[in-house]
């Protein structure tokens, strides 16, 4: 994994701007960047804390820490893959602060990389619609409901300072991975339209650096799609391929360890163009119409 020099703040506590806190959880790999960054909202009378992550003793120990003596008001999960929301339930027992957010999901379908399985301990106490909002002293988060990467994903909205916690849906070093069954490009497309609509100040993702033009990136990735079906097309016009000829002729240079993430998303182009007219497909062979 290619990521920023070490140290990195594993287990710290970095504060952001006045009402936010992040910590980073000690789980990085090639999907996770450098961990999985949980975020601290609020005050010491009452705080939220989004996307608690893995359960490791050490970034159990480094949001206790974090959380010292505040009341929890909420513990919020964006998603339900393993590197997101596993924590939310002992947090919760530990606090007393029930677990709101996204709909429980739970497939039997690993996908393509190990951190990334959907987590059966998810029980929300609270699932927040689009629109919705949990409130606290001195701030409120309201759920932007963003499917595509998971069909359950929400991202949350700061209304005090313009934030938004993005969750996986726009992550700060990398494209999200859009995997089927669950994942679905053509509402991840959707998702993307909805969010670069609004006018949110800076962007804080689940992985990665905050991003600080939000519209611009958004607007980078939907373009950056866009040449991927380009390419799809392309490559398929040349010849019928298979998902697995097509990954190493569009991703060059990527690290193979990479390839199944990248077949996925490939997969998921594939199903928005067949339900579009535009592929068809015999057996494990996609070609144009």
């Amino acid at each position: 994994m290619k990521g920023p020099p070490k140290p990195w703040p594993t287990g710290k506590v970095e504060q952001l701007e006045p009402l936010v806190r992040r910590v980073l959880a000690d789980n990085p790999s090639p999907y996770t960047y450098t961990g999985t960054q949980t975020y601290l909202v609020g005050n010491s009378d009452s705080l939220a804390v989004i996307d608690p992550g893995p359960v490791t003793p050490e970034h159990l120990a480094a949001l206790e820490d974090a959380i010292c003596d505040a009341k929890v008001a909420a513990i919020m999960c964006t998603h339900t893959h393993r590197d997101h929301s596993p924590a939310a339930r002992p947090l919760s027992a530990s606090t007393g602060a029930p677990v709101v957010g996204c709909a429980p999901l739970v497939l039997d379908d690993s996908g393509p990389r190990a951190d990334a399985p959907f987590d059966e301990t998810y029980e929300p106490d609270r699932v927040l619609e689009d629109g919705e909002a949990m409130t606290g002293a001195g701030w409120t988060l309201t759920a932007v409901h963003t499917p595509g990467h998971t069909s359950n994903h929400l991202c949350f909205a700061l209304e005090e300072s313009g934030a938004l916690f993005t969750g996986d849906h726009v992550m700060g070093w990398s494209t999200s991975v859009v995997a089927p069954p669950d994942g679905d490009m053509a509402a991840y497309m959707r998702s993307l339209e909805k969010l670069y609509a609004r006018e949110d100040r800076v962007y804080y993702p689940a992985h990665g650096p905050q991003v600080d033009k939000p519209r611009q990136l958004v607007r980078g990735m939907v373009g950056h799609r866009r040449q991927r079906e380009r390419q799809i097309l392309r490559l398929l016009d040349e010849e019928a391929r298979t998902i697995r000829a097509l990954v190493p002729l569009m991703y060059k240079g990527l690290d193979k360890r990479l390839y199944p993430a990248a077949g996925m998303s490939v997969k998921a182009h594939l199903i928005d163009l067949e339900n579009r007219g535009e592929v068809a497909r015999d057996g494990e062979v996609w070609r144009t119409n």
